[in-house]
């Protein structure tokens, strides 16, 4: 779904959903055009109104999100070897994922340990996203290689993102938040402190 308020966009967009076809009326009931390249991007009625649905939920969504997102960073902002999202003043996150940044430097244990640690005590962790740039695609297609995009492959390599989603009940969010401290604080060096700048991008 794509939604915008700009009608040469929205112009746009008709044409590229639908194989690119601009309809001449004026040539004949039949006749169509293909002005750019498009594709089958057509959705069904169905998922039209299962949208259109959704979106008079979006404001109670996203209350909902951001009260988790609040619990979060005050549960998580004095844990010194993590790195907590923060949100700039002009803006308001839909907060759509919720990924903590692991300062690997003050932990005993890669993010992989962790990560496979928080799955087995049953939290659903997951890693976004995977620098488009090391995906064999683009590799091959572009000669894109290792080290090309350091600042997006160190985030990459430390990120890790909690749950997060609006019917999460205020007794879920409380055992993410325990469950997460307890592991991180097992895996902690004996002498860390806050995350050094260099980790901060």
């Amino acid at each position: 779904m794509v939604l915008t308020n700009n009608k040469r966009f929205y112009e746009k967009l008709k044409t590229i959903r639908h194989h690119g076809i601009v309809k001449k009326p004026k040539k004949g009931g039949w006749y169509y055009e293909i002005k750019n390249l498009g594709y089958n991007f057509r959705i069904t009625d169905f998922q039209c109104a299962l949208g259109i649905s959704q979106l008079k939920k979006i404001d109670k969504f996203i209350k909902r999100r951001r009260e988790i997102v609040a619990r979060y960073n005050k549960a998580f902002k004095n844990i010194g070897a993590i790195i907590i999202p923060t949100e700039k003043e002009y803006a308001k996150s839909a907060w759509h994922i919720y990924i903590i940044q692991l300062c690997l430097d003050k932990l005993k244990v890669g993010r992989k340990k962790i990560f496979e640690t928080l799955q087995n005590e049953g939290l659903g962790v997951q890693v976004h996203y995977l620098p488009l740039h090391l995906q064999p695609f683009y590799k091959t297609k572009f000669g894109y290689k290792k080290g090309d995009f350091p600042i997006a492959e160190r985030y990459y390599e430390r990120a890790i993102t909690l749950p997060l989603f609006p019917k999460m009940t205020d007794q879920e969010v409380k055992r993410v938040i325990k469950i997460f401290k307890k592991i991180i604080d097992s895996y902690k060096n004996e002498s860390w402190f806050y995350c050094s700048p260099k980790y901060i991008l």
